[in-house]
């Protein structure tokens, strides 16, 4: 699951930053703690010079080693005992809990040199949180609506609108919930207004909650970073653009609606090849059929979008249409 650096960046720096406050609001209470009650202070003390104690005697060479250390204990124990007894007759349970923040990295967001999942909570969230301003919406599949398809069989398919979007609509929901960094591509095919980018987003959301790193993009703001990228662009430009490569899915929506031209055709190519040839996973959606591709794009690019990608045909009603109609 590879999260861009941005968004591992922005992950640590809210995992120190709970850190931080953790261990300012542990070091608060203890302040509060000790004016409140001055023999706390006096055990804390005393209990740090029973551990200094300890480390001396373990390189002493004369008398009682064992003695020692015996005693040493006991003084420790007793001391660890009346502290109990101190804090919960005058405090709140948790109120001097200076446990960390994470109990297995302890706040480092690291177990050696495996991503603790305090990170990879940290990195879902950040990842969710670039979706939803690429994609302008919360969209998830408990919102989509069967009803705005016709029941009616059509016969140019055979079935009804409303049985072939059923069947997409589960395809689109088993593919995310079943994701995995092998899962194959999609093509969404069809007119405006029938839900391809409604699904598309839906599938970005729901993997990214699986903690796979997902990049949703138009297909004009797609190009214009490639472009940006490619021809002087800064290093941020870059590196979003490896970003395009990088990611665990690459969502294109509305290919076709972007200005065409040489540039164009030749991102799209390199782009599409290189992650099939690396084997990582791209849903496309375009207005655009297989014939419409070729002529617009190149036969190359058609040929691998037909043969490479599972394609789900979108049919019915516009929806748009329909919702501005108060149906």
């Amino acid at each position: 699951m590879a999260y861009s650096a941005e968004v591992v960046r922005r992950a640590k720096a809210r995992l120190a930053q709970a850190k931080a406050d953790r261990e300012s609001e542990n070091l608060q209470h203890l302040q509060q703690a000790y004016e409140a009650l001055p023999r706390l202070r006096q055990i804390d003390q005393q209990l740090r010079l029973t551990m200094a104690k300890a480390a001396q005697a373990a390189f002493t060479t004369g008398g009682d080693v064992h003695a020692i250390m015996d005693q040493i204990k006991n003084e420790n124990l007793a001391l660890q005992q009346e502290r109990t007894r101190l804090v919960s007759a005058n405090f709140e349970e948790g109120f001097l809990d200076d446990s960390p923040i994470c109990p297995h990295c302890g706040g480092t967001g690291y177990m050696g040199s495996a991503m603790c999942e305090c990170l990879m909570e940290l990195c879902r969230q950040e990842q969710k949180k670039e979706l939803t301003l690429l994609s302008g919406g919360k969209e998830n599949f408990a919102q989509f609506r069967l009803d705005y398809y016709p029941e009616q069989v059509d016969s140019r398919y055979g079935a009804s609108p409303r049985a072939i979007m059923e069947r997409n609509f589960q395809t689109c929901r088993r593919y995310a919930t079943t994701f995995t960094e092998n899962s194959g591509n999609l093509l969404f095919v069809g007119s405006t207004g029938l839900g391809k980018t409604f699904l598309s987003a839906c599938i970005a959301r729901a993997v990214a909650d699986r903690g796979y790193s997902v990049l949703y993009e138009t297909a004009s703001h797609l190009f214009s970073k490639l472009e940006r990228a490619k021809f002087g662009g800064s290093e941020e430009d870059r590196q979003a653009a490896d970003k395009l490569m990088a990611c665990d899915l690459l969502i294109i929506d509305d290919l076709g609606t972007e200005m065409p031209g040489q540039f164009v055709t030749a991102a799209l190519y390199n782009l599409v090849n290189d992650r099939l040839l690396s084997g990582k996973p791209m849903v496309i959606s375009t207005n655009l059929n297989i014939d419409e591709l070729s002529r617009r794009y190149s036969p190359q690019i058609a040929s691998r979008l037909h043969g490479n990608f599972a394609r789900l045909t979108f049919v019915g009603d516009d929806i748009r249409v329909m919702k501005n109609r108060g149906i």
